[in-house]
């Protein structure tokens, strides 16, 4: 299947594991880096539309202990035009917790009222 072009225009948080786009959020919690500790909080998107099978294979390899199952995760935030405004990238990332809403009978992608990611590095890019 061909990637589409702007398939989450309306949510202003991509997400992406490596050049593939995961799915796109309305709202994503602080990202912040415990000072003179190896360790950073969880990031909380919330209000999103994934790409459901990509979602389903990340939590399966995380449920099975599977090496592929923590990611590095781009979040990058854009503006109304598209132009990437900010860029956080999670090393070592994995889903902790995730909240779906109602299924979309038309296609792949579904609604996700909330995603929560334990990470092991934070690095902020330009």
């Amino acid at each position: 299947m061909p990637d589409r072009i702007q398939p989450y225009a309306q949510f202003n948080f991509k997400v992406k594991a490596g050049a593939s786009v995961l799915g796109g959020f309305q709202e994503l919690s602080a990202i912040e880096k415990i000072s003179g500790l190896n360790k950073a909080a969880d990031v909380t998107l919330k209000r999103g539309v994934i790409n459901a099978p990509a979602l389903n294979d990340w939590l399966k390899e995380v449920r099975d202990g599977h090496p592929r199952g923590h990611r590095t995760i781009t979040i990058e935030l854009q503006s109304e035009t598209y132009q990437i405004v900010a860029r956080w990238i999670l090393h070592g990332a994995r889903p902790i917790k995730h909240t779906f809403g109602e299924p979309d009978p038309q296609g792949t992608d579904v609604a996700i009222e909330e995603l929560v990611l334990a990470y092991e590095r934070l690095e902020e890019a330009k």
